[in-house]
């Protein structure tokens, strides 16, 4: 496919209109469950590139996608829980960011593939807990995410623990955006310090914009009348088998 334009990261016309599609698949997830935004689309972008130098891009994407549901999500937020995740990922964050800057082409993909498929395994199982967890397991969870969060994938820790907990969807929802945002706003620097952001990060960024907008709102729409449990459930599926499609790939 040819375009009158040149697309950031050396990517082909066929290319950057699976992305386009991928990027809009997963902003819909995002406007529609909450979580799963940066994981689908970075297991999508690893079946046809090096999904590393794409990392930061998601990352400013999810905290731009936060503006367009700051205001609907503010009542709903469980800011006490947020707080200890985001200081447990913070202990993380420039540890696990220096390791996963150093890894190839291949072994990005095996690394971050690997590790969505443990994580998706883990939702899958149905796993509960009868009560909430307190101050240290919130810290705990928030690290294991801040290593994730170097793949891109930091929401699913998070939303594995918060998932096997009785908490309400709206709550559930409206704190994994706000810990999604703030994990992401640590890793931005970090990564940039590690040299994995550029000019071709800020014109990813900037062609992605019209695309977010409409997969959030067109998922937005639908989240008053969603059946959240199932629907989260389809998303880690489809996660498991992108993840092993990787896995297979590099293998």
């Amino acid at each position: 496919m040819m375009l009158p334009f040149d697309l950031p990261f050396d990517l082909n016309g066929g290319q950057g209109a699976y992305l386009a599609a991928a990027l809009f698949v997963a902003a819909f997830i995002r406007g529609y469950s909450g979580f799963g935004f940066s994981a689908i689309f970075i297991i999508l972008a690893a079946l046809v590139t090096n999904p590393l130098p794409l990392i930061p891009v998601v990352f400013a994407c999810e905290i731009t996608m936060t503006a367009f549901q700051a205001r609907g999500i503010r009542p709903h937020i469980d800011w006490q829980r947020a707080l200890l995740l985001l200081g447990g990922a913070a202990i993380a964050t420039v540890p696990a960011i220096a390791i996963m800057s150093r890894l190839g082409e291949d072994q990005a993909r095996l690394a971050i593939s690997a590790l969505v498929l443990m994580l998706s395994l883990i939702l899958l199982s149905g796993w509960q807990l009868r009560r909430p967890i307190g101050g240290k397991g919130n810290l705990g969870v928030g690290l294991v995410a801040g290593i994730a969060n170097s793949a891109g994938v930091g929401g699913l820790p998070a939303a594995a623990f918060l998932t096997a907990q009785p908490i309400p969807p709206a709550i559930f929802r409206a704190t994994m955006i706000v810990f999604l945002t703030g994990i992401d706003m640590m890793a931005l620097p970090v990564m940039a310090a590690n040299g994995l952001t550029g000019v071709d990060t800020l014109y990813g960024v900037l062609l992605a914009f019209p695309i977010l907008g409409a997969g959030i709102w067109t998922g937005s729409q639908r989240f008053a009348s969603a059946d959240q449990k199932n629907f989260r459930r389809g998303i880690v599926l489809l996660l498991t088998v992108l993840s092993v499609l990787n896995i297979v790939r590099v293998l």
